[in-house]
């Protein structure tokens, strides 16, 4: 009789472990999208706030409308973007021809001095930084969710009902850990 009740006393921790341990994993989860909505908060606005800068330095940069071109694309295909590592690529995409903008805007005496583009170019800096602090947070949420579903006993659990690692919001292509490329030759 009372090796029954061991038995039955292993079986409900055991149990009971089971259910925290998938309680557990909805939860960082539920984090984790949490933290995607933040990014996606910030990069509502950064879309935001690109036509209208595109549209503010446009009469100044009639030698550069291939730079705005790029951005003007890679903001289409940021925005179309449905899954996470497509919108990962774009937006390292974007990231990029913004900064071929933003190095350009720095070269144009007229621009610096332009009330407005100096408001909207100090409005999606700030725009970055946020993003920046949203994609830390998402990593790091990340990073706890694929710990737990590595480790083991909970990765037990984690097979047992099918959780798959999350995706890692990193810098993709090595053309984004440069700095962009000027051709002042044009001015």
């Amino acid at each position: 009789m009372i090796a029954l009740w061991i038995v039955l006393g292993l079986i409900a921790l055991i149990l009971i472990w089971g259910i925290a341990t998938y309680n557990g994993f909805m939860v960082l989860k539920r984090r984790i999208e949490n933290a995607w909505a933040q990014i996606d908060v910030q990069l509502k606005r950064r879309y935001d706030l690109i036509p209208n800068l595109v549209n503010s330095v446009k009469g100044y940069m009639k030698y550069e409308q291939e730079t705005l071109n790029k951005v003007v694309d890679a903001r289409a295909k940021a925005v179309s973007a449905q899954t996470i590592p497509d919108k990962i690529q774009a937006e390292g995409a974007l990231t990029q021809a913004l900064r071929g903008l933003l190095a350009v805007v720095e070269n144009y005496p007229d621009l610096k001095a332009s009330e407005e583009v100096s408001t909207l170019m100090e409005e999606l800096r700030n725009t970055e930084n946020l993003i920046s602090f949203a994609r830390q947070f998402y990593n790091d949420n990340v990073m706890t969710y694929n710990t737990k579903l590595s480790i083991f006993p909970a990765n037990v659990v984690g097979n047992m009902f099918a959780f798959k690692p999350a995706t890692f919001w990193e810098i993709a292509a090595a053309e984004e850990r440069e700095a962009p490329k000027v051709d002042l030759t044009k001015l």
